[in-house]
């Protein structure tokens, strides 16, 4: 493969797993945009973020045997025109009911693009370069929180809030563009592979029925509930609550996604040292305690935006850490069935998110006590989780530096 070639795939595979960040984290500076031009309140927009989530989660399993069956390409390209379609409607609805269901018909849109990306890593690539491949894709996935609320600010103040979707429009036409002219299809579909809904749950079932999946998989996604519960709220905490405006929200969201990108990073420097097994562990122990923390001084009103910002700094650096190592656990035991695997963890993974997120918007009182106390509960179960269930795992299985590569993308 030639270096220019090379990179050009690498640069629309990377694209691909960036639309569904960018749908996630561009809209948010708008929240109070679109709350005031749909009559409804920001807790009540959050609740397009949850439908979001709920989407991602069912798409994951819905293109996995699509992708299978009927190549790459196909299913991706029907996925971006779905996601297109919505993405105008977003633009277009004048109800907050309709862009509640218009997003949750964008992320099953998007789920294409990021399901496909993974799965044509392993196509167009050889074995020993995937982990490279993956490395490179997450830098652009850690990127997106970092630029999306940004370019959201932006483009909101300039040409309101239906510019973002109007702008998502663009990039999902650009992507199909660039897949129908320059990627190519070198998987051959499995014409013997069955769609029926039987065989499809006996796989999963076999999955879940596996003790370090089950530990890791679920302490994992209820330790992530927090950042989904910071995702839903954060418009509501800084802009509401202490008055920042959408440009100012939109450099604080990427300053503490460093935060979450940079101890990533660092996690993998430190598993030359330590365990996958020690890091989840310790890291889940001081995400307990920042949360806690953190809720006394919200309970108490003894905390400020400087505060606020430092302490969800924190948090999401224990998520750094742990995050990575429950999937790449959580996916160890699994060869024949890793696709499964992975589709099934990503799929828990966002439904419990999505339940975090209606959470806070359910319990919203116009302050941030919703969503730290989210956050810590979320925290405490999952330690909980990761302590009860370790003592189910009889024969524990290492990870492999490819999986490891594959659960942190």
């Amino acid at each position: 493969m030639s270096k220019q070639k090379y990179i050009s795939l690498i640069l629309i595979l990377g694209s691909l797993t960036a639309i569904g960040p960018f749908s996630i984290d561009m809209y948010l500076p708008g929240f109070p945009a679109i709350a005031k031009d749909l009559n409804t309140t920001a807790a009540r927009v959050a609740l397009s973020l949850s439908s979001f989530f709920i989407g991602i989660s069912a798409g994951q399993l819905l293109y996995g045997p699509l992708l299978d069956r009927f190549g790459r390409k196909k299913p991706l390209y029907i996925g971006l025109t779905i996601y297109i379609a919505a993405s105008v409607g977003c633009a277009l609805i004048h109800t907050i009911d309709g862009l509640i269901a218009l997003r949750l018909v964008q992320a099953v849109g998007s789920c294409a693009a990021g399901v496909a990306s993974v799965a044509m890593v392993r196509d167009l690539f050889p074995v020993k370069d995937s982990a490279k491949v993956f490395a490179t894709l997450m830098l652009i996935v850690g990127l997106s929180p970092m630029l999306a609320p940004t370019i959201g600010g932006y483009v909101t103040e300039a040409f309101g809030w239906q510019g973002v979707f109007i702008t998502l429009a663009f990039m999902g036409a650009a992507m199909l563009a660039a897949c129908v002219l320059w990627l190519p299809d070198t998987y051959t579909p499995d014409t013997t592979l069955s769609l029926k809904p039987l065989p499809i749950l006996t796989g999963f079932w076999s999955v879940l029925r596996e003790p370090q999946f089950y530990t890791y998989t679920f302490a994992g996604a209820m330790a992530f509930c927090g950042l989904f519960a910071y995702v839903a709220d954060s418009p509501l905490v800084f802009m509401d609550i202490f008055g920042v405006d959408g440009k100012t929200y939109g450099w604080i969201f990427a300053f503490l996604s460093i935060g979450l990108i940079g101890s990533s990073q660092v996690n993998s420097m430190l598993l030359q040292r330590f365990s996958n097994e020690q890091l989840v562990y310790t890291s889940l122990i001081c995400q307990v305690l920042t949360s806690l923390v953190f809720l006394v001084l919200t309970l108490n009103g003894w905390i400020g935006l400087g505060g606020t910002i430092a302490l969800l700094f924190v948090f999401l650096c224990c998520l750094g850490f742990n995050s990575p190592n429950t999937s790449a656990l959580s996916l160890a035991p699994f060869e024949k069935n890793a696709g499964s695997a992975s589709a099934l963890l990503g799929a828990i993974r966002m439904g419990m998110g999505a339940l975090a997120s209606v959470a806070v918007s359910v319990f919203n009182n116009h302050t941030a006590v919703p969503m730290v106390g989210v956050m810590a509960g979320a925290s405490v179960l999952a330690l909980l989780i990761l302590l009860i269930g370790r003592k189910q795992i009889t024969a524990p299985v290492a990870v492999s530096e490819g999986q490891l590569a594959e659960a942190v993308h």
